[in-house]
């Protein structure tokens, strides 16, 4: 097993690195602790490692000193029943001049596939000199085990699929300073974006091939990280439980209607088994529950709650078209690009029982109101989405609320402030990075 090891380390200092578009995601290491990466399969963790890692060649860090070790590899398969341990003791055979003299810097891809990782990332910042780089596709594996077993010996980030503005940076259009001309060139653009969604491997391919390989994605995430994963005896109730969600995107669901649902088909998968189903859909960041904003936690839990999706094209490729429209398939964008800026993110019903589609609690505390509308144009959808952002604003003392529409544009004055009806697209430049 050492002298695979040896190979695989020795291959990598000779690959070409594929860096594709640099991410904006602004990633802070902090000495002493392991940098965490997290986000759904395939949208582009491995990637980004490889632009950190030409950050540091390109600052004079010798190749020798880059040690990566991508744990989908089948040559690692026996590496649980040798230990991880054997990683470093590979490594030092070769280079054995470097150690504790000089920072090794360890690149872990998916290394929640190895049970048993966390003590050995937590003896190898103790005991090595070593910065240390760790991507998975589970959060609640990698936070529950981080928070554990590492005893606050690392940082966690998310990583997601191409926001829009990475997607003008795929297309090399430059969004500051918007001329007629370029306004022109970031819709042309937006409307592809809105085709294809964010998954950087799907991005410039025909509508057959975006489709499958949509739907490949959508297998792999299901069998590798519930199934599997989760020792799950009933495949195809998990597999009938997520089209119907993805059916259902951006619409409210209960666990009884789902188990409810589930029974109907045959599968005799009771209550629990269903809400955990929904947990491990959240921790692969596939499908994301929005709860209602309530001060009372029981009441927020007894509620219908929302779903969405990681992706909006992924979404038409594996729907079967009868329930999803336009509508929800902007909501679901516009919940996205809130969900990197922002994991608390709700839905609100207002003391007269309106609905406001989000309430996002920002970074710096603030808070914002998004209602998302296909078109304003009907005088009635015009009169309801108004007066329901009208009430929130008052009940909570908001200044400011956002219809986020198709392509219409305006600003609504109303007693509590201003409504401002901005375009998806335009939203979607408005909000803070990551």
């Amino acid at each position: 097993m050492i002298e695979t090891l040896k190979s695989i380390i020795l291959d990598f200092q000779e690959v070409e690195l594929e860096t594709g578009v640099p991410r904006r995601l602004k990633v802070k290491t902090v000495p002493g602790k392991a940098t965490v990466c997290m986000g759904v399969r395939r949208s582009g963790k491995s990637t980004y490692l490889f632009q950190v890692i030409k950050r540091l060649l390109n600052n004079d860090v010798p190749r020798e000193n880059i040690l990566y070790l991508n744990f989908f590899d089948d040559r690692l398969h026996n590496l649980r029943q040798f230990g991880l341990g054997l990683i470093t003791e590979a490594y030092y055979s070769l280079y054995p001049e470097k150690k504790n003299t000089e920072t090794v810097y360890c690149f872990f891809d998916e290394i929640q596939a190895v049970d048993g990782w966390e003590p050995f990332v937590d003896r190898l910042m103790r005991t090595e000199k070593c910065e240390v780089y760790i991507t998975g596709s589970s959060a609640r594996m990698l936070s529950k085990e981080i928070a554990t077993q590492m005893r606050g010996r690392a940082l966690s980030w998310e990583l997601f699929p191409f926001s829009f503005r990475e997607f003008l940076d795929y297309k090399r259009i430059n969004a500051t300073h918007l001329s007629t001309k370029k306004r022109l060139l970031v819709q042309k653009a937006f409307d592809e974006y809105w085709e294809t969604g964010g998954f950087p491997e799907v991005v410039g391919l025909d509508r057959y091939l975006r489709i499958k390989i949509h739907q490949e994605y959508f297998h792999a995430i299901l069998f590798r990280d519930l199934v599997e994963r989760h020792n799950i005896s009933h495949p195809r109730a998990v597999m009938d439980l997520a089209h119907r969600l993805v059916d259902n995107t951006a619409s409210l669901y209960t666990v009884n209607s789902l188990t409810g649902y589930l029974k109907s088909l045959g599968h005799k998968a009771p209550k629990a088994a269903v809400s955990d189903y929904l947990e491990w859909f959240e921790d692969a960041y596939f499908l994301f529950t929005v709860r209602i904003f309530d001060a009372s936690l029981a009441r927020s839990k007894t509620n219908p709650k929302k779903i969405y999706c990681i992706d909006h094209a992924l979404v038409t490729s594996v729907a079967s078209g009868i329930l999803v429209n336009t509508g929800h398939l902007l909501e679901n964008l516009v919940f996205t690009a809130l969900r990197r800026v922002t994991p608390d993110i709700y839905y609100y019903k207002t003391r007269g029982g309106l609905e406001v589609d989000f309430l996002a609690q920002l970074q710096d505390r603030s808070r914002m109101l998004v209602q998302v509308c296909d078109s304003m144009a009907e005088p009635q959808t015009r009169k309801r989405e108004v007066a329901a952002l009208t009430e929130a604003m008052a009940e909570y003392d908001l200044k400011s609320g956002t219809v986020v529409t198709r392509n219409e544009e305006d600003q609504i004055k109303v007693d509590a402030g201003k409504i401002d009806v901005v375009p998806v697209w335009r939203f979607m430049l408005n909000l803070p990075e990551s």
